[in-house]
């Protein structure tokens, strides 16, 4: 799930009509794992719980270091893709060859960014 949706997600849930409380109690030592959860995954603590209630354990954010190389990596994949339509049109190049790279880089980039970034499904 890309992260626009991850938001996607996150603004229709707080935008739910939510006339039901519930309350529950917690020990001091849940109650410090929850604010810790939540705090890393940078939720509140009703989003937090709302998230786990969904179905989905929230993840910590990536460092700006993973979106960097992320952008970087896309740009890599840009070049290939722009050298390759060249090479195509001039038939001077192994052009499927090189596109086929562009395409494992990019899908590279999927698999990073659903390893790093969006919550697990709960079995």
């Amino acid at each position: 799930m890309p992260a626009f949706l991850l938001q996607k997600i996150r603004r229709w849930i707080t935008t739910l009509k939510r006339n039901i409380q519930v309350i529950f109690r917690v020990n001091e030592a849940e109650y410090g794992i929850l604010r810790q959860n939540a705090a890393k995954a940078k939720f509140s603590q009703a989003a937090y719980l709302r998230s786990l209630i969904m179905g989905y354990v929230p993840r910590q954010p990536p460092s700006a270091d993973f979106y960097a190389m992320t952008k970087e990596l896309r740009a890599i994949g840009n070049r290939m893709n722009q050298i390759a339509a060249r090479a195509n049109a001039t038939g001077f190049f192994l052009a499927e060859e090189y596109a086929e790279n562009a395409r494992r880089l990019f899908n590279s980039i999927v698999k990073i960014r659903e390893a790093v970034v969006l919550p697990d499904k709960m079995t």
